[in-house]
């Protein structure tokens, strides 16, 4: 079973089958009854008797690019123009006042809502299906999905037993935008017993590309920096308290070390004053 993040560079020429055939399978794994697939430049959904979400990830007219279609059983959809769709067949039925196609840019119920990945009074954070009512109009338990533009995110984690894996179907991606990531979530949560040398491989970044899928497994530390904006999509939903940061460990470690970003090591400032869960 896959513990670290996988990598699919769908929007490349060609696609990416290999690491897309790796990370469905690694998807799969964790999560039975669930399934990913890849639809490049479609003209329609067939009908299956499956639930199924699929997200718009590139369009070229009619459907806009992180636009969201709900496909009931037996229903097909025909599109206006080709597009590439990324979709997920759950076992929960969607609920009926969901719409059959959500437009986080269009739906006047669909606003800003700061927070999580991006908390800055500005932020670019709509969320599309969520767990709770009180976040957003849209609530469905089998799959979550917010919209996001990840500028200096927290770092943190999702629990093995009650959390939740997670996609960053990215979108766009600001000049010098990264994902950081680490598999080292248990020597990271013990920052006294950190050595320099362990120190300066604990975090590895990512660089994405437009059209990536990035596959992050729970227990597994990530954080947006820079100014990626991608459909953070988790499976199953995005249960509150299912956050846990590690940024007052990861500065623990810098300050007694005496390490920095310079040496491979960073945290993002407001979240290491302290324990974190969200």
């Amino acid at each position: 079973m896959s513990t670290g993040p996988v990598i699919a560079h769908l929007g490349r020429p060609g696609g990416d089958g290999a690491g897309f055939a790796a990370l469905r399978c690694a998807f799969r794994e964790r999560n039975p009854e669930h399934d990913v697939a890849w639809y490049p430049a479609v003209a329609a959904l067939e009908a299956e008797d499956s639930h199924r979400i699929a997200f718009v990830a590139s369009a070229d007219g009619g459907s806009s690019v992180g636009d969201i279609l709900v496909m009931r059983p037996g229903a097909r959809r025909s599109l206006r123009r080709p597009a590439d769709l990324l979709v997920f067949t759950l076992p929960e039925a969607v609920p009926e006042d969901v719409p059959d196609e959500i437009r986080p840019d269009h739906d006047p119920r669909i606003t800003d809502t700061p927070g999580g990945c991006a908390e800055e009074e500005d932020a670019y954070r709509r969320i599309c299906l969520t767990w709770l009512q009180d976040n957003g109009p849209y609530t469905y338990h089998a799959l979550n999905a917010h919209r996001v533009r990840m500028w200096d995110s927290f770092s943190h984690y999702h629990p093995a037993d009650d959390g939740f894996d997670e996609m960053y179907l990215v979108q766009e991606v600001r000049p010098g935008g990264h994902i950081v990531v680490s598999a080292h979530r248990e020597r990271i949560e013990t920052p006294d017993e950190v050595t320099r040398e362990e120190a300066a491989g604990l975090l590895d970044r990512l660089h994405p590309e437009v059209g990536d899928l990035v596959f992050i497994p729970r227990g597994v530390i990530h954080r947006g920096v820079g100014g990626v904006l991608a459909h953070v999509i988790t499976v199953p939903g995005f249960r509150p308290g299912c956050e846990v940061g590690v940024d007052h460990h990861l500065r623990a470690i810098g300050e007694r070390l005496g390490m920095g970003a310079d040496d491979g090591l960073m945290w993002q400032e407001s979240a290491s004053r302290g324990p974190m869960i969200k």
